[in-house]
This record gives C-alpha cells, sequence and structure tokens, in this order.
C-alpha cells in the first residue's frame, strides 16, 4: 500500500499565555462572602460542595456561596462580576 497519509494531531495547539498577578489577600473571611465555584470539570461540583459543608462546620461566620461556571474552558462574565461584586475571595473548581 503505497500513497501519502494525513494525520492531525488531536492535542492541538496551546493558547498564548499572559501572565497576571494573583489577587491581594485578604486578612480574615469572618462575615464575609466567599465564593465557591464548580468550573464543571469531573468532580469539581461535589467536591466544592464538600468545602461548603466543611466552611459551614469549622467556620461558621464565613458565607459561603456555591456557584456553577456556565462552560468550563470559558469565562462567565455574569458570575464573574458577581464574585466582584458581591465577594471578598473565591475558590475555583477546575478539576481534580
Amino acid at each position: 500500500m503505497s500513497g501519502r497519509l494525513t494525520v492531525h494531531d488531536p492535542r492541538g495547539y496551546a493558547p498564548k499565555v499572559e501572565a497576571k498577578r494573583l489577587a491581594q489577600s485578604v486578612d480574615t473571611l469572618d462575615g464575609r462572602s466567599l465564593y465557591l465555584v464548580d468550573g464543571r470539570f469531573n468532580g469539581t461540583g461535589p467536591f466544592m460542595e464538600e468545602v461548603q459543608a466543611w466552611l459551614g462546620h469549622h467556620m461558621p461566620s464565613v458565607n459561603t456561596r456555591l456557584i456553577r461556571w456556565r462552560e468550563p474552558f470559558d469565562d462567565d462574565p455574569e458570575a464573574s462580576e458577581e464574585i466582584r461584586a458581591n465577594g471578598a475571595a473565591a475558590i475555583l473548581g477546575v478539576g481534580i
């Protein structure tokens, strides 16, 4: 069998990554809102529910809000704006 064969690389091409500074840390979460974001990757929803339960038991003064990202690989502008407007901090669940 002689002929030319075309093969496509299923890994695709990595996007250009730009460095960004980390968000400034807060001194305390007592009495503040912490967003737990389910990034819609395998297992993150139940994991974030466990984090919320743990925080409710061990740090009851922290107001936790569990939200679900719209798409796993894209920004969710509405959720991002809600976190900026109402949250002191956020934990993003991006897979386990």
